[in-house]
């Protein structure tokens, strides 16, 4: 969006919505009704631009200044250090505010301005009032007071733009206050905002605009994008405008609010993060998963292949043996056979054994307590531990089968630990219900661990991943010479969330 600057400053009839229908506005942009004097001058000091308050202020006319210095009218009454403050504006590149006193309009003026592309803006206000107008200007001051304290509390910061002119007046200390920059109630040019957009939004925001401004039938513009800060920095703005249609239906200006959402972007950038750090996490925790199946999948078929292997085809070798010398030895065969069935038997004891802690226990049919107590008494027959278990509060209908098993698994696995690592005598199962949470707690009084320091073996990684799947917690108390406890808990809503997916 290019343009030349206009001459003077544009003043508006009220404005039209897309529709054609007449909107409530003032007359005049806000930089006319301000009461701030403005105008515009290039590295020349040659005057481009003067509203009507500068005529009021430095009682010189619009038509007799433009075109010409800035400094010719007051030559012989201007003080060092007025002009001595404008030039050094020229060679800021960024808003200067200063406060200075001119002895020939007897008066203060407060002025800002904003030099950029060769043209330095400048608004001023005298700080001289009126005697007479004391009750009015006391009515001003406590609106003007009332709108300060409301614009200190919000992070809006408010502008109109003239679209014809390519200017922006930056109203109250909004953009000082949020941005840093020493601008309140002051004209910029559109560039100067233009080229603080950062660089990866500029040309959005730009083509944005000039689509909205052309081609748009709605009444409002509005925009997410960084803008650079007086620190360098860059703040997340929300730009919505109003625009505003002359008669001729085509836009003029635009009135609306810049809102700094950083401290927004931030926590949705956190929490992105977080939602990908959780991501991944879940996506570690899963291959965890698997691998610690695999690997349990591996060393059972690895004990079973050893068991097979190392017992049973030694017994049955024994057995075959046995019936080969019974095919010629009339004497001893009744006691050659009789051997052959015994070891015969043994290996279908043990086929049976190892059967049964593969297969999946019908819970069904026994359920989950039964099924544990079962289990309990095989191992107790042989092994020398003695085993407690005690269940209180549970109920199998809560309980749908799936958790009943990777329950039963948890209570496998941990007493396969217990039996090969613990060198335990005792231990204890306790199974309860407290509120919506079942709690399985297995104890034992071997020789512990110090949790600190020990590596979680393929067990316990095994016994984490089932209770992940119903998002229920393991925790473990154990020190040396102390014995374990592994405490695991289920939500038993999520169970039945679980088995509905």
């Amino acid at each position: 969006m290019t343009c030349t600057m206009a001459s003077t400053f544009t003043s508006h009839k009220n404005g039209y919505s897309p529709t054609g229908k007449q909107i409530e506005y003032p007359d005049a942009a806000i930089a006319e009704i301000i009461g701030n004097g403005f105008f515009i001058v290039d590295q020349q000091w040659t005057v481009s631009s003067w509203n009507h308050m500068a005529e009021e202020l430095l009682g010189i006319s619009t038509a007799d200044i433009v075109g010409k210095n800035v400094w010719a009218p007051f030559m012989d009454a201007i003080p060092k250090d007025f002009y001595t403050a404008y030039y050094r504006a020229l060679l800021q590149d960024v808003p200067v505010h200063f406060t200075i006193y001119w002895p020939k309009m007897k008066n203060w003026f407060d002025v800002t301005t904003c030099y950029f592309d060769d043209f330095l803006s400048v608004s001023f206000k005298g700080r001289k009032n009126p005697e007479d107008h004391k009750p009015l200007l006391r009515q001003h001051k406590c609106l003007n007071d009332m709108y300060r304290l409301i614009t200190e509390v919000t992070t809006d910061c408010l502008w109109e733009w003239d679209l014809l002119s390519e200017q922006i007046f930056w109203i109250d200390g909004g953009h000082k206050r949020v941005f840093g920059y020493e601008i309140q109630n002051a004209l910029i040019p559109q560039r100067f905002w233009e080229a603080r957009l950062h660089p990866d939004d500029k040309v959005r925001v730009l083509t944005s605009a000039h689509q909205f401004f052309a081609e748009s039938s709605a009444d409002y513009w509005e925009q997410e994008y960084r803008f650079q800060k007086l620190n360098g920095e860059y703040a997340h703005v929300h730009d919505r405008g109003h625009i505003v249609y002359n008669q001729g239906k085509r836009s003029s200006r635009m009135i609306g609010a810049s809102q700094d959402i950083t401290a927004r972007k931030s926590a949705e950038s956190q929490l992105l993060r977080s939602e990908r750090n959780l991501a991944r996490q879940q996506l570690k925790n899963q291959k965890e998963i698997v691998a610690a199946v695999l690997i349990a999948q591996e060393k059972e078929r690895a004990n079973i292949g050893k068991e097979l292997h190392d017992n049973l085809n030694q017994i049955l070798g024994a057995a075959k043996l046995y019936i080969e010398l019974a095919k010629t030895d009339e004497e001893d065969r009744d006691m050659l056979l009789q051997k052959s069935v015994g070891y015969i038997v043994t290996v279908i004891e043990e086929i049976r054994d190892i059967s049964k802690h593969l297969a999946t226990p019908r819970l069904n049919v026994m359920g989950l307590a039964e099924s544990i107590k079962i289990l309990v008494e095989d191992v107790m027959r042989i092994n020398p531990i003695h085993i407690q278990f005690q269940e209180s509060g549970i109920h199998l209908e809560e309980l749908n089968e799936a958790l009943q098993l990777d329950i039963f698994r948890i209570v496998q696995e941990q007493l396969n630990n217990i039996l090969k690592h613990a060198n335990a005598s005792q231990a204890e199962i306790q199974l309860a219900k407290s509120n919506d949470i079942l709690e399985l707690v297995i104890s034992d009084n071997g020789v512990g661990c110090d949790i600190t320091t020990s590596n979680e073996g393929v067990g316990i990684t095994n016994i984490m991943s089932r209770a992940d799947l119903y998002q229920g917690t393991v925790s473990i108390l154990s020190h040396p010479g102390e014995g374990y406890v592994l405490k695991v808990g289920f939500p038993i809503k999520a169970s039945r969330q679980l088995e509905k997916k």
